[in-house]
């Protein structure tokens, strides 16, 4: 289910190594914590009444960042086995086993320095830069969602990447435990294209409008467009519902129209 990590041992090193051996009550304190958090073998899920409503928790939204100025060696050594953390993150694509983590680390700090939060959208990977950001899609199920890589890990050799609890309720992996994925990282200079849903396509445009005014009521408050689209001779009217943050909620809007009767929507990127 979750991963192996050694964050808070790296952390206790580190604060011997720069103080020799000399630790404040407040050191030794979080330490204890940090060893009574290491017997629990399996990570944990949440109690149920303290689950938020995951649904509405956005992607992470990838904004140029300089790298963190911890978490990012040249080099790592975790088990008796190197990581060699990457220079850069462009064009970094890559398919394997994602896990997940959550109650055993949540509220902990992360490998870059920020806590823990195990109902926001983030993630940990062995070797990309802190932070990074990346798409990742469940090669199962189609779903899709945004994180923010700022801790290291899984430390499994059959695993590449680490979600949040939040990140994978919605991309649907909690009940197994791991899914099958393909991660890809984001550039966040490069203006990334918006998700709509396309519904209909109209040469009439009294026709697109009867069903752009039908869409208010159950767009789940995004707005309904009607864009014009010139074919060789006449123009097309097509209506939308978008621009979309997520993955999570194109499903909901999905599960809408069609318990609406509403014809099957194409998802469309547009600029």
């Amino acid at each position: 289910m979750a991963r192996t990590t050694l964050i808070m041992f790296f952390c206790c090193v580190l604060t011997l190594t720069q103080t020799g051996c000399l630790r404040s009550n407040k050191q030794t304190t979080e330490t204890a914590s940090a060893k009574r958090r290491y017997h629990l073998v399996h990570d944990e899920h949440p109690k149920q009444h303290e689950v938020p409503d995951l649904s509405k928790i956005p992607d992470a939204k990838p904004v140029p960042t300089k790298k963190s100025k911890i978490g990012n060696p040249k080099s790592y050594t975790v088990f008796r086995k190197k990581y060699d953390v990457l220079h850069s993150s462009k064009g970094y694509k890559e398919k394997g086993k994602a896990s997940w983590y959550g109650k055993k680390f949540h509220g902990y700090k992360t490998s870059n320095g920020e806590t823990y939060d195990m109902y926001s959208m983030s993630a940990a990977h062995k070797t990309l830069p802190l932070p990074t950001f990346v798409r990742v899609k469940n090669l199962e199920n189609g779903r899709s969602i945004i994180v923010k890589v700022n801790d290291r890990g899984p430390f499994h050799d059959d695993r590449i990447i680490d979600l949040s609890y939040a990140a994978a309720s919605k991309l649907g992996i909690l009940a197994k435990g791991t899914g099958h994925v393909e991660i890809e990282a984001i550039d966040p200079e490069i203006r990334q294209p918006k998700q709509y849903l396309q519904i209909a396509a109209f040469k009439n445009q009294a026709n697109a409008k009867k069903l752009a005014l039908q869409l208010q009521s159950i767009s789940l408050d995004h707005p309904v467009e009607i864009r014009q689209h010139k074919s060789n001779k006449n123009p097309l009217y097509l209506v939308h519902i978008g621009p979309i943050a997520d993955e999570s909620m194109v499903l909901q809007l999905r599960e809408k129209l069609s318990a609406n009767k509403l014809p099957k929507p194409i998802s469309v990127h547009l600029e």
